[in-house]
């Protein structure tokens, strides 16, 4: 028996000096991220011009990176937080932890290099080496043309400075180690040829993030073969969950029967020249679709995205947006 207990007691002890061992590996060896490039990027106005669309538009950087009016179907934008940070994503929204958008005004980028902005924006990674949560999708952003990621830069360098003192992000155990193991290398890629609208059109859909919400998860990771099907679900306050449309061409419960005239116009609903943001009450129907910052694109890119989504694989799935929990 005494033979026994002491071999348990050695499994036990083993066990908690790997495990404290494995946690310090993890804490100090991961992310396995490169140091931060050498450059300064130059802004010209191109460069300038290109960044402040994305920023706007299709990246929809000042969607979570500013302060958006929830009291306002869409939540559109409060004029003079431009790049403020300060938004929590918490527990509430379905979330691992306390996440805090980051100030990306020059004044919360104060001490900050081209080089270190850029690697957080595509490879995950802060000034301080430690790992960013992927709901800043760098997983996508590492995968753009390079020179769009210098745009989206030199706009950011532009921005009005805000001080704001942002909270450092808190993961839960264990998400806060799993997530040091996320950050990758970038994979930059160049801008497929604008005529051909499929390829260009699915460039624009991954920058936009569409797969982020239109796509649903289980345990974070994503279901392929539900590719932009809805159906994610997202707890709002006043007791009502929202959930992601089917974006997907089918016809019965997609966007299959839709023209492009049709999809463009839907955006145009809440662009700058024709929405006046509407009072929405607690418990009713709103959105986190970002309709006010994606309703300025182009024509051009907005009719690309819809000649791609046409090409994906068209899912039945008929999604009930809207509902109240009790």
């Amino acid at each position: 028996m005494k033979k026994l207990f002491k071999i348990l007691l050695f499994v036990f002890l083993f066990l908690i000096v790997g495990a404290i061992a494995g946690y310090f590996y993890i804490m100090s060896a991961l992310p396995k991220i490169a140091a931060a490039p050498d450059i300064k990027i130059e802004s010209t106005p191109e460069l300038l011009k290109r960044g402040e669309y994305l920023f706007h538009t299709v990246a929809a950087c000042a969607d979570c990176h500013s302060t958006r009016d929830y009291s306002k179907f869409s939540g559109p934008l409060v004029e003079g937080t431009v790049g403020k940070g300060g938004f929590e994503f918490n527990e509430e929204l379905g979330l691992p932890g306390k996440f805090y958008a980051k100030n990306i005004t020059p004044a919360g980028l104060k001490g900050w290099t081209d080089g270190e902005i850029f690697r957080a924006i595509t490879e995950g990674v802060n000034k301080d080496d430690e790992p960013l949560f992927p709901l800043m999708p760098y997983l996508t952003f590492g995968k753009m043309d390079k020179n769009d990621v210098y745009a989206i830069i030199a706009y950011m360098k532009t921005l009005q400075p805000i001080e704001n003192n942002v909270p450092v992000s808190k993961a839960n155990f264990p998400v806060n180690l799993i997530m040091r193991s996320i950050p990758q290398k970038s994979e930059f890629k160049s801008i497929p040829d604008k005529s051909n609208t499929k390829e260009y059109g699915k460039y624009l859909t991954d920058i936009a993030g569409c797969n982020d919400c239109h796509t649903q998860q289980v345990d974070g990771e994503f279901q392929m073969n539900k590719y932009l099907a809805g159906g994610q679900e997202y707890n709002m306050p006043g007791g009502v969950t929202l959930r992601a449309a089917n974006i997907t061409p089918d016809m019965q419960t997609g966007i299959g029967s839709w023209t492009k005239e049709m999809f463009i116009q839907k955006f145009r609903t809440y662009s700058k020249s024709n929405y006046i943001p509407t009072e929405v009450k607690q418990g009713e129907f709103n959105t986190i679709m970002p309709w006010t910052f994606f309703a300025n694109m182009n024509d051009e890119d907005l009719s690309a995205i819809y000649d791609y989504l046409r090409t994906i694989v068209p899912i039945p799935n008929k999604v009930t947006k809207f509902e109240h929990k009790n």
